[in-house]
Order: C-alpha cells, then sequence, then structure tokens
C-alpha cells in the first residue's frame, strides 16, 4: 500500500494544477446536484415493525381527522383576558392559518372550553333531570298502586254481589269501572316500565358522562387568567411539513401582537434545520489557530483546512443532493459536517506535517512529498477505514436513522481520506517551500529555504518534544495505569444514571419560543399537557349507536385514569363504523420526566387487562410512547452492533500492527474513554452541572440515538489516535529498535501531531455544543470531551505506560496468523529499499513525525 500511495503523492504533487482543477470540477459539479436535486431535510425518525407506529398507522385509517402533526401556540392576553376586539383578531389569524396548505385544522381553544364547560353543565343538568324523574316515577308507582288497589277494592264488590246479589243494579256498574280501571292500569303499567327504562338509560348515560368527565380532570383550554392553549393540526406528521408553511405560521400570528397578544409556538413549528451557525464557526476558528501554533506557518495551516472544507462540501453535497431519492433527517447532515472538519483537518495535518519534517531534514520537497503519502497517507487510509467500519455498521440498528447518518458520515470520511491523499499533495507541490516559515527554516540551519543546509548540530533526543513526558510515564507505567483508570472510572460515574429521550422544547434555549411554549403550558395547563400519551382502543364489536359509543369510552377512560401516574383522559376521536376509538392519555409529569416514562410502562403493562375488561385491544403511540421504544429497540441493537465493530476493526488494526496485543490495548482504553464521556454528558446534560456556562436551560434526558452513535464515532476517532501514536512505536520496532526504546522514540515522533490532531478534533466539536440544531448539542460535547480523554489520558498516558509494561510481548504475534494476514506496509518498509525511483535515500522517518 505504501508504495502505490507514494506513487499517487508524486503523480499529485507534479500534476497539482490538473488535481485542483479536478477537484474544483467534481465541487461544482455535486454542489450543482444538490441544488437542482435536494430537498428540504425532516426531522422525522421512524422505527419500521414498531409498535408504536403500527397503532399510529391503525389510527390514520380508522380515525383520519385524528391522524397528523400538532403544533401547539400559546396565547395569552396582555389585559388577563381575552376582549370580544382580541377574539376577532385571533378568529382572523385561525381563519388565515387554515388556509395554508398542509394545514388541517385549527383546534380553537374558545370552543374546546366552551364544549368542555357545556359538557359539565349538561352532566349537572342530567343529574337534576334525573332526579326529578325519579320523582315523577314515584308518583306514577303511586298512582299504579293506588289504580291497583282500587281494581282490587273493585273486584272484591263484584264478586260479592255475583255470590250474594247477582241482581243488584251496581254490579254492572262496578264491572265498567272495574274494566276501565284495568285499562288504565295497563297503560300506566307500561308508561311506568317506558319510563323506568329512560330513566335508566339517563343513568347510564349520567354515569358514563360523569366518568368521562372525571376522566378530564380539571384539564382545561382557557384559562381565567387569560391563556389559552392552541393547536394546529397538519394532514402529515409535523416533520414533515414544509418549512415554508411554519415559518408562514409565525408570520400571520404577528397580528396578534398588535391587539396585545402575545403568541409563543411550540418546537414543532419553530424547529431549524440549520446546518451552520457560530458556534461551529468558532470551532474552525481554534482549529485554525491550533494549525498555525503546531505547524508554524500561516501556508501550512491553510492547507489541511482548504482540503477539510473542499472534502466537506463534496460529502455534503453529494448528500443533499441525494435527498432526491430519500428522506434525509437534519441530524445526517450535522454529524458529517462535525466529522468531515474533524478529520479532514486531522488527516491532511498528518501528511502535511510529515512532509515539513522531511524537507527540514534535507529532502527534495517532490520526493518528501510522495513519501509522506506513502507513509502518512497509509496510516490515514487505515485510519479512514476504521472510522468508515464504525460508521457503517450503524445500519445493524433498527433505526434507518442511524443507518443513514451513518453511511453519509461514512461517505464524508472517505471524501476526506481521498482529498488527504490527492489535494493535500497537490497544493503542497504548489506551495512548495513555503509550507515551512522562514524562522524554521534558518532554525534547521537553512541560510534560503529549500537550498542546502548549513552545518548544524544534532538535536538532543532529551529536548525532543514530548521526551520528558514519555521518560515520566514509563518510569513508573503501573502506577500510570492505575491512576488513569482511576480518573476515567471517576468521570464515568454519571453515566450510571444515564436517561434516555428525544428532546423537547424545554431543551431549546431558554430565550426562544419554542422553551416559552413549553414553560407556559407546563405552568398553566399541566406538565402532561407538552406530550399526551395516545390510546387507541379497537372494540371487538362496534358499539350500536352515540349512546353505546359513549357508554364504551366511559369505560376505558375509567380504566386508564386508574393507571398511576395518568392525570387525564380525554377521548378525541371515534371512527365512523364506531369501533376505534381514540384518546389523550394525559400524565402526571411532563414527556422528559422519569416518571413518566414509569407511567407508559404501567400503561403498556395494563393495556392487556384493560383491554380485556372492556372488549377491545389497547394500543398506545405518540412522541414519549415512541421515544421509550426507540430507546428499548437501541439498547437491544448494541451487543451485535459492538460485535461487528470492534471484530472488523481488531481485525484491521491486527493486520496493520502484527500483534495480537496491541488491538486489545487500544480496544481497552476506547472502553475508558468512551465512559469518561458518557459520564462527562450526563453531569452536564442530564444532572445541569456547567449548565449556564454550556447553554443547557433545562437538563433531561440523554438523546436516545446518542451512546450508540458516540460508540460508534469515538470507537472510529480513537482507533485514529492509536493508528498515529502507536505506528510510530512499530516503526521504530521495525528497524532494530527494543520494544522500550521503541515506544519512547514513537512516542516522541507522534505525540506533537496527535496533540494538535486531538485539540483540532476537539475544537470542531465543542464548536457544535452551541449548534442550532439542539438535539446535535450533547453529541458535539461528548465527543470533544472523548476526543481529549482518549487523546490525552488513554493513548498519551495509558498506551506508552501499558506497552512499556508489555515490553517484547506486546509485538507478539503467532507464525502461522503472521503467514496468513496480509502486509499492507504502513511503516512504509519498500520505500526503504529500493521500491521508489527518483527519489534521494534518506534515513526513515515514522509516519507520526513531528
Amino acid at each position: 500500500m505504501a508504495l502505490r500511495l507514494h506513487h499517487l503523492g508524486r503523480w499529485c504533487a507534479t500534476h497539482a494544477r490538473r488535481v485542483l482543477v479536478g477537484w474544483l470540477v467534481v465541487l461544482v459539479a455535486v454542489g450543482a446536484a444538490a441544488l437542482a436535486f435536494g430537498r428540504p431535510l425532516t426531522n422525522e425518525v421512524t422505527v419500521p415493525g414498531s409498535d408504536f407506529e403500527r397503532v399510529l398507522a391503525d389510527l390514520q385509517t380508522e380515525i383520519p381527522d385524528a391522524a397528523g402533526g400538532f403544533g401547539t401556540v400559546v396565547l395569552h392576553s396582555e389585559g388577563g383576558e381575552f376582549t370580544p376586539a382580541q377574539r376577532r383578531v385571533i378568529d382572523k389569524v385561525f381563519a388565515e392559518w387554515k388556509r395554508e396548505p398542509q394545514v388541517k385544522t385549527v383546534i380553537d381553544p374558545f370552543e374546546n372550553q366552551k364544549t368542555l364547560d357545556d359538557s359539565r353543565r349538561e352532566l349537572v343538568k342530567s343529574k337534576k333531570d334525573i332526579a326529578s324523574g325519579q320523582k315523577e316515577l314515584d308518583k306514577a308507582w303511586r298512582k299504579i298502586s293506588l289504580g291497583q288497589g282500587q281494581v282490587d277494592y273493585g273486584e272484591a264488590w263484584i264478586d260479592y254481589f255475583e255470590k250474594n246479589d247477582p241482581d243488584n243494579p251496581m254490579l254492572a256498574k262496578i264491572r265498567t269501572q272495574v274494566t276501565e280501571g284495568k285499562k288504565d292500569l295497563r297503560t300506566g303499567k307500561a308508561d311506568y316500565a317506558k319510563g323506568e327504562r329512560k330513566l335508566a338509560s339517563g343513568r347510564t348515560q349520567y354515569a358514563a358522562g360523569t366518568h368521562v368527565a372525571d376522566g378530564a380532570a380539571d384539564t382545561r383550554f382557557v384559562t381565567d387568567d387569560g391563556y389559552a392553549l392552541t393547536q394546529i393540526q397538519f394532514e402529515t406528521n409535523t416533520n414533515s411539513v414544509d418549512p415554508e408553511v411554519k415559518e408562514a405560521i409565525v408570520e400571520i400570528g404577528q397580528q396578534l401582537a398588535d391587539a396585545g397578544i402575545d403568541a409563543q409556538y411550540s418546537v414543532e413549528i419553530t424547529q431549524e434545520n440549520t446546518l451552520v451557525g457560530p458556534g461551529e464557526a468558532v470551532g474552525l476558528v481554534i482549529a485554525a489557530i491550533v494549525l498555525m501554533i503546531a505547524l508554524g506557518s500561516l501556508v501550512a495551516a491553510g492547507l489541511p483546512i482548504a482540503g477539510a472544507l473542499l472534502g466537506v462540501g463534496v460529502g455534503l453535497a453529494g448528500a443533499v443532493a441525494a435527498t432526491h431519492v430519500f428522506d434525509m433527517h437534519s441530524m445526517t447532515p450535522a454529524l458529517a459536517l462535525m466529522l468531515g472538519l474533524a478529520v479532514g483537518i486531522d488527516y491532511a495535518l498528518f501528511i502535511v506535517n510529515r512532509h515539513r519534517t522531511q524537507i527540514l531534514d534535507g529532502r527534495d520537497v517532490t520526493d518528501s512529498i510522495a513519501h509522506a503519502v506513502g507513509t502518512a497517507g497509509s496510516a490515514v487510509v487505515v485510519a479512514g477505514t476504521t472510522v468508515a467500519i464504525a460508521l457503517i455498521a450503524l445500519v445493524v440498528t433498527p433505526v434507518p436513522l442511524l443507518g443513514q447518518m451513518g453511511l453519509v458520515a461514512a461517505g464524508t470520511v472517505a471524501a476526506a481520506v481521498l482529498v488527504a491523499l490527492t489535494l493535500t499533495p497537490a497544493l503542497l507541490g504548489l506551495v512548495g517551500s513555503r509550507v515551512v516559515s522562514r524562522r524554521a527554516w534558518g532554525a534547521h540551519g537553512y541560510a534560503t529555504p529549500g537550498t542546502a543546509r548549513e552545518d548544524a548540530a544534532d538535536a538532543d533526543p532529551d529536548d525532543v518534544f514530548g521526551a520528558g513526558y514519555v521518560r515520566a510515564v514509563t518510569r513508573r507505567p503501573a502506577l500510570v495505569v492505575l491512576a488513569v483508570v482511576a480518573l476515567c472510572g471517576l468521570l464515568a460515574v454519571p453515566a450510571l444514571s444515564l436517561r434516555l429521550g428525544l428532546p423537547d422544547g424545554s431543551s431549546e434555549p431558554v430565550e426562544s419560543t419554542a422553551h416559552q411554549a413549553h414553560a407556559q403550558v407546563d405552568e398553566h395547563f399541566g406538565a402532561g399537557a407538552n406530550g399526551p400519551v395516545i390510546a387507541v382502543a379497537t372494540l371487538d364489536e362496534p358499539a350500536a349507536d352515540e349512546d353505546d359509543v359513549l357508554v364504551r369510552q366511559s369505560q376505558v377512560v375509567s380504566r386508564l385514569r386508574a393507571v398511576g401516574g395518568v392525570h387525564a383522559v380525554i377521548p378525541f376521536g371515534v371512527s365512523e363504523d364506531r369501533r376505534t376509538l381514540a384518546f389523550q392519555v394525559v400524565t402526571d409529569k411532563g414527556p422528559a420526566d422519569a416518571a413518566t416514562s414509569e407511567t407508559v410502562r404501567l400503561l403498556t403493562a395494563s393495556a392487556g387487562p384493560i383491554g380485556e375488561a372492556t372488549h377491545s385491544e389497547i394500543g398506545l403511540t405518540g412522541q414519549t410512547v415512541a421515544n421509550i421504544e426507540i430507546s428499548q429497540r437501541l439498547a437491544e441493537a448494541m451487543p451485535p452492533y459492538l460485535a461487528v465493530v470492534i471484530g472488523l476493526s481488531l481485525v484491521l488494526l491486527t493486520v496493520v500492527f502484527r500483534s495480537i496485543l496491541v488491538p486489545l490495548v487500544a480496544t481497552g482504553g476506547f472502553l475508558l474513554s468512551v465512559g469518561a464521556s458518557f459520564g462527562a454528558a450526563v453531569a452536564v446534560y442530564q444532572w445541569g452541572w456547567l449548565g449556564p456556562l454550556l447553554a443547557v436551560d433545562t437538563p433531561g434526558p440523554m438523546l436516545s440515538f446518542m451512546p450508540i452513535m458516540l460508540i460508534g464515532v469515538l470507537f472510529g476517532l480513537a482507533m485514529d489516535y492509536q493508528m498515529f501514536l502507536v505506528s510510530g512505536m512499530k516503526e521504530a520496532h521495525a528497524h532494530g529498535a527494543d520494544a522500550r526504546t521503541a515506544v519512547r522514540r514513537g512516542f516522541t515522533h507522534g505525540s506533537k501531531v496527535v496533540l494538535a490532531a486531538a485539540l483540532i478534533m476537539a475544537a470542531v466539536f465543542a464548536g457544535f455544543v452551541f449548534a442550532h440544531l439542539t438535539m446535535i448539542r450533547p453529541i458535539g460535547f461528548a465527543l470533544a470531551v472523548g476526543v481529549l480523554v482518549d487523546a490525552l489520558l488513554v493513548r498519551m498516558t495509558l498506551t506508552p505506560a501499558v506497552m512499556h509494561l508489555l515490553g517484547e510481548v506486546a509485538w507478539w504475534m503467532p507464525r502461522c496468523l503472521d503467514r496468513l494476514l496480509p502486509d499492507l506496509d504502513v511503516e512504509g518498509t519498500a520505500l526503504q529499499h529500493g521500491g521508489t525511483k527518483g527519489e534521494t535515500a534518506t534515513t526513515a522517518q515514522p509516519a507520526t513525525a513531528s
């Protein structure tokens, strides 16, 4: 591999303008494709085969009016109550909202409140009517009893006269009276029975209505202090609504402010899909500063950034163009941008740094470029392949979004590798000796940059960057290992309380309208109103009529309401065949609260018994339910994912390092890094530590996708540092140094560039801590912490200590396995044995020379 990359580097350096023009043509082409075929991003998350999606699909089929996403708008009258003039403005705004495309309807809170109040008044009236009906029924019964007594009395006289005085003229009159009395009695009894059935039906309906009303608890849509809860129902889920429609809703709503009405919009309406914000730009500036310090030249610092930007541009433009055939989640390009910038800068940095070291040692510029690509470029290929393996393996998870993110990010990483191997040598060829500053040339004994070097004293090995540090680390290696493990373990402690979920309005910036809307709903309408659970009851037999529907609803409501943590249950839909009933289940706590997860668990466990008791099948859906089910599925997918990622990477690292133990040490160190990263993220975003500093206004559960995504990305990046640092040790050992000397020599050759790479990558990731897209923030923070822990504690501290302890055993490899595995020649051994033409023979430099 080194020999082929050497030839590639030489060709790119000698045909620099062709390479540059070629990449610019590619960038323009994919950019044009993105503009022509790209579609808006989405926030929709699907999990094929999930229970919540199955229930939602049934609901959309059976009760179309209940389907579609909802966006919430909280209205507040500055005067404390809504005036007639304000009501007219509100009606006008509602009408304009309804005319917007993709808007199904606007649920009027005033009408809802009136319906709710009327139903409660109707219950009071029904109770009075039942009491009055009972009185009338009692009166009718007394009349029937009196009539029955009169008939019995008359029959007694008839019997007396027939036996004792059959010719008495009174007998015929009494018989007539008794006959009429019996007729009246039959009519009275029939009326009584009818009244009794009507009263029983009234009692049943009253009981059902009471159950439904009790289920609604203290639910309100308009409060006495001037707040109104409005919902805009869309034809599709809110994540699929065109951004222009959401923007139009907010613009139309500006009329409310002129009428003295404050309107706050939920995150479903205001969520943006912005790729780049000020935070990301700041991270890039910090990366440029680190590059300037590490390379000592503005020209040299500009090369990695230029290459990274081009690689990211090509990768992201290609991904956006691909949205013509599939929907792309808003997080996908954000992750690709974050990774593409980080690895693009780092990969180019390794090649540029190697080249600078070589030309300062007297190698010809073109030969140096070729040699740098052949050696450091080999490490870049292996590192990029490791990252790509970790990302592509995300397709084994049950959430297509993760697979999509992994594939797009892997494509961007691949673009970064190609740019580093082709564009970087081309740019190095164009800038020539200017890649090194005049001061650096002078410090290395050159009177004129790029000319023959004057006599200069050899550098003292003890003065090399990192020499003192590695000596200290390897002086007491066992103690260092224990200290690093203990520190990483301490950092990982908060991870034990990790809770997962998806972000809601509470995670938005406190000054945002989405956060304000969430807070106002919480305060004035109940925390659970921010994310109600949807319960769908499919009856075994359709309800007979509307009265029967109410009875069946009351049966389901009363049982759902009895589940712990449920605050209110409100019927909100009935299918045309009266077989499917829909309910909003409002919990005591908000959707992100741990207690709500327990409530959903209880609801799920109670669905079977409730269904048996009500002769129906109960299903649950809604965002809160989706969050919990997604988290469970991702947890189940973790073992196979780790097996794929770690298994493939161990094979690759075994081939690269020709060792059994080195890959195992690398993997063990990764576990420490990821634990510390999880712990730090939980402490900040779930516990709220350093919240004001990192713009965490409302701590809450971690993003459901974060653990598996963080493991994949961080594993790939950790193997990058393992590759670039330990390959120097491997190279030194391959060229005759004993194992412990090789550890120190390899460390000094690679520590400076690995440190710079880690700081650059951490700076890029840290820039996403303040990203526009709030769900990407904890990922950026966790990756920044993970990179620093992995580079500083694991790779630059723990690894040399462990390698020193292992000694020659670290490079042990069974002979049979050594013969079977291919030789990738990452160290560039072939380049040192006449494998190249037109190159001055020089002493080999490690792939990560500083």
